[in-house]
């Protein structure tokens, strides 16, 4: 049990650290304006990094900059951004060429719409950011910003330079803030048709109905927190083992099922192992519904008089 706990605090970020703002300017609708700080709502100091290491003397390996033609060092303070016009032909920009292409919303969200959350394709949904009052001026415009939006049920959108980058974003109350967050752009959505098959087999009707009745029985309210790093967690518990000077064994990839499954028999099993009824009551079940299915004939006259 003390293992367990230590090992749940290593996922949580000291209390007492003081959130950096990734972005400051200011939240505008229509002529209200107040000013904001932009954080970041998804953290990944839990991961485990990993360095290059030279085994031979144990020292860690610093990747250097080199120039591809004459092979010699290069500083990375020297560095210009060039972009490729042709082959092995580059236009070169100094910073300050491309601080100069400034756009108002880089420091200025402007509120230019609201809309549906529900309209919002999922495929556009980005990176998730907290957007709060910037000190004590403007909390008030900001508050009345916030508390409309969520009577109004709506989400707006406004664009929001980061990184270098115009982004168009999403933003709607959370708690006593507001969850900004940075949308794809249509062009960055590739087409289905590029990978689906359009013409996919109609479902056997039986088979159909066994499946509905697996994902009734599996239905549940998501919680996030039943949801761990698996991969991550294995990573840890290796390190763990190893720098106490256990001696690790390789485990063997198991072999690929390349057996036919028979699907139908594979659902049943699904049914009975899912905590639902046995093999017989599938069956049963199947039977049922078929029965259902199936238009009821018509009593003749004989029949009716006996």
């Amino acid at each position: 049990m003390a293992k367990a706990k230590s090992k749940s605090t290593q996922h949580k970020a000291p209390q007492n650290r003081a959130m950096r703002p990734t972005w400051e300017g200011h939240l505008r609708l229509s002529l209200v304006t107040c000013p904001v700080s932009l954080y970041t709502a998804t953290e990944r100091t839990a991961d485990v990094h990993f360095n290059m290491i030279n085994p031979k003397t144990n020292n860690r390996i610093r990747m250097q900059a080199v120039d591809a033609g004459t092979g010699d060092p290069v500083e990375r303070s020297d560095l210009v951004r060039g972009f490729e016009v042709s082959k092995n032909k580059y236009v070169l920009f100094d910073k300050d060429e491309l601080d100069a292409v400034k756009l108002e919303s880089t420091r200025i969200i402007d509120i230019e719409e609201f809309v549906d959350a529900a309209s919002i394709d999922r495929i556009y949904w980005d990176e998730p950011y907290y957007l709060a009052p910037s000190g004590k001026t403007g909390i008030e415009a900001f508050s009345v910003i916030r508390a409309a939006m969520e009577k109004q049920s709506k989400v707006a959108l406004g664009r929001l330079v980061l990184h270098q980058r115009e982004h168009v974003c999403a933003l709607e109350p959370r708690d006593s803030g507001i969850l900004l967050t940075t949308l794809r752009t249509h062009d960055e959505i590739r087409s289905t048709a590029e990978v689906f098959d359009r013409n996919l087999p109609k479902p056997d009707l039986k088979m159909l109905q066994i499946a509905e009745k697996i994902i009734e029985q599996q239905e549940a309210k998501f919680d996030p927190t039943e949801f761990k790093d698996r991969y991550e967690d294995a990573l840890r518990d290796l390190i763990a083992r190893k720098s106490k000077g256990e001696k690790l064994v390789t485990s063997e990839v198991p072999e690929e099922d390349d057996k036919v499954v028979d699907l139908m028999e594979a659902l049943k099993r699904s049914l009975k192992g899912s905590g639902g009824p046995s093999r017989e009551r599938a069956d049963r079940f199947l039977e049922a519904q078929a029965r259902k299915a199936k238009p009821k004939k018509k009593t003749t006259s004989r029949k009716r008089a006996a």
